[in-house]
């Protein structure tokens, strides 16, 4: 039997920060948990400002968002969305690129109006121009609730390891296991893309709330690097340390290397 309530840990990490750490047995409890975090944000704050993410460890988060907007009508119709990355090279209509993941498995599915949802343009002639737009666009507006994934070497986003914390917006070179990782979603290796465009760790430590959801054993070390290890951009999450409201949701998997 599936317990429905999860075990949550509180680690003080200073004066000011304290990370909120909830782990489920199943699955299904840990994406109701994690999306209630935002419903019930855009139900008390009409015009909140998601961060948003995309992958694996996101799609039952949308899914219970989806089921939630059915059942009770929260509204998105006001509500603004900054996705966190974007390949180069991929037009949106391209299966594997993250504005078409977004359409598919979340905005189509809401009232949200697409010109309040933002993501990098990775097919930008100039590359550079394009991050100074994006972190344009950030620096004019606070971000309610960052929801974040973590890759199984530590990267937020597509901030590898060894990206320094002070970065905003940048392309960034995707790291082989990153690239190994994400291989299985197209037809052969080598169509995975080289390069991405993504919020820095400094856009995303400006979230008033950052919301991490980790699922299964590959996971393990990196949520044990980001939670139990120095703050260290070897493991890029682990400077969640330092956010003043942090909220991890992890299954035991994950969970399983913690001390």
């Amino acid at each position: 039997m599936h317990k429905t309530h999860p075990t949550t840990l509180m680690k003080r990490m200073g004066k000011a920060h304290m990370m909120n750490i909830h782990i489920f047995d199943d699955i299904k409890s840990l994406n109701l948990a994690a999306s209630t975090h935002i419903s019930d944000l855009v139900r008390q704050k009409p015009d909140a400002v998601l961060g948003l993410a995309t992958g694996i460890s996101s799609l039952g988060i949308y899914q219970a968002l989806i089921s939630d907007h059915e059942s009770y009508q929260t509204s998105y119709n006001h509500v603004s969305t900054y996705n966190l990355d974007e390949y180069i090279g991929l037009a949106p209509d391209h299966p594997q690129s993250y504005r078409f993941f977004m359409n598919e498995h979340f905005f189509k599915h809401i009232d949200v109006d697409l010109q309040h949802t933002h993501i990098p343009n990775g097919q930008a002639n100039d590359q550079q121009a394009e991050c100074r737009r994006y972190n344009q666009l950030l620096s004019e507006t606070m971000v309610d609730i960052q929801l974040l994934g973590i890759g199984s070497n530590g990267h937020i986003g597509f901030n590898e390891p060894g990206t320094p914390f002070t970065l905003e917006t940048h392309v960034i070179a995707l790291d082989a296991k990153t690239r190994r990782d994400n291989a299985r979603f197209f037809r052969d290796p080598a169509e995975v893309p080289t390069h991405a465009i993504t919020m820095g760790i400094a856009n995303i430590m400006r979230a008033r709330t950052i919301v991490l959801v980790a699922m299964g054993p590959k996971k393990a070390q990196a949520v044990q690097a980001m939670i139990n290890g120095l703050v260290d951009e070897k493991c890029p999450a682990s400077v969640l340390q330092n956010h003043a409201d942090v909220h991890i949701y992890l299954d035991h998997h994950a969970a399983s290397l913690m001390t």
